[in-house]
């Protein structure tokens, strides 16, 4: 998957594979996206063209055309037309509203994920983490089962905990169920050629709305409830139901704060439940790297719990962690539109244009990756990564639009990540292949199985199945 076609010449065209007649590369797209993206630059270099009926796709990979794009000249660039089924399942949160109001939001959300006050936090991550792995091992020890489903479900319940104070445990089945069917919709929703209108009973939509509505009266009801309580809390929500802008005063809307927390409950949720399943998936993969992460947190915490000062020297656990983003990062994919014409790294491109930049494809890039399809967390020591250039990292985006809940999802990885090196071996069943859903998010496209044993202290595991990597 490394790129490794020659440099396009200066003033060459753009170039990419011709596709079929009418409708070049769309079946391929629908086949696999992260196929036809690797092969794509592969041939003909980290800066593709690639047309999908009538429309031309600019894919960028290179860095100093993401840079351009994510930070010189920003402002040219909106969300792409491709963000519309998010925007209807989420409505106008910080991931989808553009322009002057998606700054007033973004100002507005900001002091909430200050690192001060996320520190708060760790204590309900490791409270949740505690109650799973304690289920587990009056559940689960010595069985199989799907790992994606158990993180989804913890992340979920953090989510809850930190973001509304609320037990969300109980409802996430009903909740994850809803979430599920409109991210699956909203994806149906961008691959579809002819988009049918939400409001149009169609059984799809049908089951969109009835998602959406179980969704919203969850986030309507918890809103109110803290509305009409004498504490906003100190939770995420009572940090957003108390900021006010500056200039005026003003809050936000009830219906505005549902549009922040469901953007957040997805961010929060999903994307950091997919992270945790590549990560177990690839230690059980490597045991060299297993064996060395069980050595650091049995070093630096021994049988206790994480707390916020012991994250910082958990420093090999967050290469671990890096790097797995590297190889599998939950956003895939970003998308942006052109705003006018415009002149990025010597190419062309025209105002419309659909600009695709996928962290997956360049984090694979070998010039900038050397062994690109290896796990190999040292990769990422810091006068590694001190010395790296702009944007040939993008696991949380990058520019102005940089995710604003990074700091939070490092913070919970590493406590999740540690607490379940300490008591338990995660194995991946045998015969078990990963298969890749290129979604909203990078998923594991059929869960990902585990065997579950208790992790025996005081001498390395045995773990001697090969180190293969495969996606």
């Amino acid at each position: 998957m490394s790129t490794a076609a020659p440099a396009r010449a200066p003033g060459e065209p753009l170039r990419g594979p011709p596709g079929l007649p009418l409708i070049g590369s769309l079946l391929d797209v629908w086949d696999s996206p992260l196929r036809l993206f690797a092969e794509s630059t592969a041939a003909f270099g980290p800066n593709v063209k690639l047309r999908f009926l009538w429309m031309d796709y600019y894919l960028l990979c290179d860095p100093q055309a993401i840079h351009h794009v994510l930070v010189q000249n920003h402002a040219n660039y909106r969300k792409s037309r491709n963000y519309q089924g998010l925007k209807v399942m989420l409505g106008e949160g910080l991931l989808t509203s553009e322009g002057d109001f998606w700054k007033k939001q973004r100002k507005l959300s900001q002091p909430a994920f200050h690192r001060d006050r996320l520190a708060a936090f760790a204590d309900q991550m490791v409270a949740c983490t505690k109650d799973m792995l304690d289920r587990w091992d009056g559940e689960l020890m010595g069985t199989s089962f799907d790992l994606h489903r158990e993180v989804m479900r913890l992340t979920f319940r953090i989510v809850g905990k930190t973001l509304l104070s609320t037990e969300l445990d109980g409802a996430a089945r009903e909740i994850g169920e809803a979430l599920n069917v409109a991210i699956e919709w909203a994806n149906d929703y961008v691959e579809s050629l002819v988009r049918v209108p939400p409001w149009v009973p169609t059984p799809n939509n049908v089951r969109f709305n009835k998602a959406k509505e179980t969704i919203d009266t969850l986030v309507d009801r918890i809103v109110a409830e803290r509305r009409r309580g004498n504490d906003l809390g100190g939770d995420l929500l009572g940090m957003l139901m108390a900021a006010q802008d500056e200039a005026t005063g003003e809050g936000m809307s009830d219906v505005q704060l549902r549009h922040e927390l469901l953007t957040l409950v997805l961010a929060g949720h999903e994307t950091t439940a997919n992270a945790l399943t590549f990560i177990f998936y690839l230690l059980s993969k490597h045991p060299h790297v297993m064996r060395k992460l069980e050595a650091e947190v049995e070093s630096v915490l021994g049988e206790r719990a994480p707390g916020l000062p012991d994250l910082k020297q958990l420093r090999y656990t967050t290469m671990v962690i890096e790097e797995s983003m590297r190889l599998y990062p939950p956003a895939w994919v970003l998308e942006r539109e052109a705003i006018a014409d415009d002149l990025v790294a010597g190419i062309r491109v025209p105002k419309d244009a659909v600009i695709g930049i996928s962290p997956f494809v360049l984090h694979r890039n070998a010039e900038l990756y050397p062994n690109p399809e290896g796990f190999d967390p040292e990769r990422f020591r810091p006068e590694t990564t001190a010395t790296r250039g702009k944007h040939q990292y993008l696991p949380f985006g990058g520019g102005p639009r940089f995710c604003i809940g990074n700091a939070f999802a490092m913070m919970e990885l590493q406590v999740v990540v540690s607490m379940i090196v300490q008591r338990a071996r995660l194995d991946l069943v045998p015969g078990f292949s990963l298969a890749l859903d290129p979604s909203v998010t990078l998923r594991p496209k059929d869960g990902v199985r585990v065997t579950l044993s208790r992790r025996d202290r005081g001498r390395a595991p045995d773990r001697t199945r090969p180190a293969a990597f495969d996606t």
